[in-house]
């Protein structure tokens, strides 16, 4: 399979519910994915933390990696999330994703039982032994309650075959500046936490992955363009515009936070999925106030 390059502003699907059936919406879907590329984004990623990958059934889990991929239709690479506690559940995903076109894998294993860094290397490693599609390391601590040192995350860079990107999410600067000193020769890396994604950029970081394009369109793509044309003091003054409500989403749970959102412009994206709640009607006024001032700023 011919591998694409991805790099960039890396955009995150919701995953849309019908309000009446509670089932996934593949219209909305459909529109949901649209928005995204003309948001000018660069790839697009289906089934991530945003997507609410882990409250799916898998015959939904593998309704949305397939028409993602489908609706997609090769105008960007797209990038299938996968998080599972066992490891032959994650093969059985990740030969899903690479069967139906994906073009890569994110990959996050979760945690019930503590787990040592040789299991968590036996995760992933027989998850590539199985595809031949790359794959994004996704470090994640706050869902999957794993936080990978940069030393173990350079480890799978070197050993594992398809290991060939990484997304750090565990907002720490000092972890960042590590990562990029220690594996930015040798893997793309791209940055998670939506409020450190200027640090990051500006550090050469390969990408941004966001769920923020569903909200504020091209800004990513705009900020991203500034910062490799050296503008760095109009990205910091555009990204600084818009932090408080990256900072608001990341703080009240990606999915029922841009559902939300979607919903305030007139996109039915349903609920997030038991027992996750929907924002309150307070924090609905908040978020209504911060697009609006993001936009006025």
């Amino acid at each position: 399979m011919l591998k694409k390059e991805i790099s960039g502003i890396v955009a995150y699907t919701i995953t849309p519910f019908s309000s009446s059936s509670g089932e996934v919406s593949l219209s909305v879907l459909g529109s949901v994915i649209e928005r995204l590329i003309d948001a000018e984004v660069d790839a697009i990623t289906a089934l991530g933390s945003a997507g609410e990958c882990v409250y799916l059934e898998d015959r939904e889990w593998e309704l949305v990696a397939k028409r993602s991929i489908e609706i997609v239709d090769n105008r960007v690479p797209v990038i299938i999330g996968i998080s599972e506690l066992t490891t032959k559940k994650a093969i059985q995903k990740a030969i899903f994703a690479e069967d139906n076109g994906a073009d890569a894998i994110m990959l996050a294993p979760l945690k019930y039982y503590d787990l040592t860094e040789d299991e968590i290397y036996s995760y992933f490693s027989s998850v590539s032994d199985a595809i031949s599609i790359p794959i994004m390391v996704y470090n994640n601590p706050a869902t999957c309650g794993i936080d990978m040192t940069v030393e173990f995350i350079f480890s799978m860079v070197e050993g594992i075959e398809n290991v060939s990107m990484v997304k750090e999410s565990s907002a720490c600067i000092n972890k960042l500046h590590k990562l990029q000193d220690l594996c930015g020769g040798s893997a793309d890396i791209f940055i998670g936490c939506n409020y450190m994604a200027m640090e990051a950029l500006a550090l050469g970081f390969t990408g941004w992955c966001t769920v923020a394009p569903n909200l504020i369109n091209n800004v990513p793509q705009t900020i991203l363009s500034m910062i490799k044309n050296n503008e760095l003091a109009q990205a910091k003054q555009l990204f600084l515009q818009y932090k408080p409500l990256l900072t608001f989403i990341v703080a009240n749970g990606l999915a029922r936070t841009i559902k939300a959102g979607l919903e305030l412009k007139g996109i039915p994206a349903g609920a997030a999925r038991e027992p996750i709640k929907p924002l309150s009607d307070a924090d609905v006024g908040i978020l209504a106030v911060l697009l609006s001032d993001s936009k006025s700023t």
